[in-house]
């Protein structure tokens, strides 16, 4: 089963396992940089209060936090119905910086 990064690769046709940083992210699904991260610290703040949900293979917060970016912006995800209210679209001359 694909990862949510794997899948925001693919559809953004990027190499499976590349990395993105939240600006990038911001640009590529027209959310506000804002909202993504708010929903990042939402991640840090997970890794640091609940240890035990996180997953063996998870070497940090940031990756953690990242991971629940990746989540947020698949609508599939049990993550967007949580963290959608986050997520605003940028306006039309937003999109142009």
């Amino acid at each position: 089963m694909p990862t949510y990064k794997e899948k925001f690769n693919k559809k953004y046709k990027f190499k499976l396992n590349t990395p993105h940083d939240l600006k990038e992210i911001s640009k590529l699904t027209g959310y506000e940089l804002k909202g993504l991260k708010t929903i990042y610290n939402k991640g840090i703040g997970a890794y640091k209060t609940n240890p035990q949900s996180v997953r063996p293979n998870v070497k940090s917060k940031e990756q953690w936090a990242m991971a629940r970016v990746y989540a947020s912006i698949d609508p599939s995800s049990k993550a967007y119905k949580i963290d959608k209210i986050h997520l605003k679209k940028k306006r039309k001359k937003d999109k142009l910086k």
